[in-house]
C-alpha cells in the first residue's frame, strides 16, 4: 500500500464532501429564491443521456422567466460546485485504486463512493442535455450522507483485493452494478419528488413551493426513462456475475444472497417497465412499483452485506 496516495486519497474525499456541501447550499438557495417554474414554459423535448442506446426524455423544468434578477444565479453556483465536487471524486477514486495497486471496488467503502460518483455522472449528463437543477439539492443529500457513513462508518485501508475477486471480471461485473446503482439512485431520487408533487397537485389550489417543479407527470416520465437506461446495464451485470461464478465456483448459479436478491430486484425493475409499456401503468401505481425496486436495490446492497452471510461478503 501506497501510504501517501492513501492518505491523499482520504484528504479528497473529505474535499469531495465539502464541494457537495457548498453545491447543496446553492441548490437549496435556487429552490428558495430562484424564480418560478410555470407550467405553459414546460414543453420543449430534450434528448439525454449521451451514447447508443440512451433514451431520450422530455424537458423537466422551464427555464428561469425573464425578470429574474441578474448576477444572483444561485443554480450555476451550484452546478459548478458539483462538477468541481465531481472532478475532486473522480481524483479519490483514482488516487485510492493507485494506493492499492487495483481497481478501487474491493470493499463497502470504495463501493459507496464509487456509487455516489455514478450517480452525480448520471445528473451531470442529464443536466447537461435539460434544465433539471431542482433535482440536484435531493441527490445530494443522499449522496452527502453515503458518503458520511462510508467514511464515519465503512472506511478500509486500501489493501490487496481477497483471492475470490482477483479477477478481471471485478472490471466487467462490478462497474457495470455500481453504474447501474447510480442510474437507478437517480431515478428513485426523482420518482420521490413525483410522488410529492402529485399530491400536491391533487389538492389543487397553489402549489406555493411546489410551482419551482416541473409537472408530475413530467417528473413520472423522467424516473420512468432514466430507469430504461439503468435497467439493461444492471442486466448485464447479473449476467457478467454469472459467468464469474461458473469460473470461480463452478456454477454459474449459487443462490446466494447477493444472487438472489440482485435477480429479485431485477424483476422488480422489469416488472416496473413491463406494466408501463404494456399495462399503461403510470403515476402513483408505477411510482410505487420504481420505490419497491429501488428498496430491493438498497437492501441488495446494504442489508445483504451486513445482516446476511453468505459468498458474497465485502463488508
Amino acid at each position: 500500500m501506497n501510504t501517501h496516495l492513501a492518505n491523499l486519497s482520504n484528504q479528497l474525499m473529505l474535499g469531495t464532501v465539502l464541494l457537495y456541501v457548498v453545491a447543496l447550499f446553492g441548490y437549496a438557495a435556487d429552490l428558495a429564491f430562484g424564480e418560478r417554474r410555470t407550467a405553459a414554459v414546460v414543453k420543449a423535448e430534450a434528448r439525454v443521456l449521451a451514447g447508443a442506446g440512451a433514451p431520450e426524455v422530455e424537458e423537466a423544468a422551464a427555464e428561469p422567466e425573464d425578470d429574474a434578477e441578474p448576477g444572483r444565479d444561485w443554480g450555476k453556483f451550484a452546478v459548478m460546485f458539483t462538477v468541481l465536487g465531481w472532478g475532486v471524486q473522480l481524483a479519490e477514486i483514482i488516487t485510492r485504486g493507485m494506493a492499492a495497486s487495483r481497481i478501487p471496488w474491493g470493499n463497502m467503502y470504495e463501493f459507496t463512493s464509487a456509487i455516489t460518483f455514478a450517480a452525480v455522472t448520471v445528473f451531470l449528463i442529464v443536466l447537461a442535455r435539460q434544465n433539471i437543477r431542482f433535482l440536484g439539492a435531493f441527490l445530494l443529500v443522499a449522496v452527502i450522507i453515503a458518503l458520511g457513513v462510508a467514511t464515519i462508518w465503512l472506511y478500509d485501508d486500501p489493501g490487496p483485493l481477497r483471492p475470490a475477486l482477483q479477477s478481471y471480471w471485478i472490471a466487467i461485473h462490478v462497474t457495470a452494478a455500481i453504474i447501474a446503482t447510480g442510474t437507478f439512485t437517480v431515478a428513485g431520487v426523482t420518482t420521490g419528488l413525483y410522488i410529492v408533487k402529485a399530491r400536491r397537485e391533487a389538492k389543487g389550489g397553489d402549489l406555493g413551493f411546489w410551482e419551482r417543479f416541473p409537472a408530475a407527470e413530467r417528473l413520472d416520465d423522467l424516473s420512468n426513462r432514466i430507469t430504461m437506461f439503468g435497467f439493461p446495464i444492471w442486466t448485464f451485470a447479473i449476467i457478467a456475475g454469472a459467468i464469474w461464478a461458473d469460473q470461480a465456483w463452478g456454477s454459474y448459479w449459487q443462490w446466494d444472497p447477493k444472487e438472489t436478491w440482485s435477480f429479485i430486484t431485477w424483476v422488480v425493475y422489469a416488472g416496473y417497465l413491463h406494466a408501463r409499456a404494456t399495462a399503461g401503468w403510470k403515476g402513483n401505481k408505477a411510482a410505487i412499483v420504481s420505490l419497491l425496486a429501488f428498496g430491493c436495490l438498497l437492501f441488495n446492497f446494504f442489508g445483504i452485506n451486513y445482516l446476511v452471510s453468505g459468498m458474497h461478503s465485502y463488508a
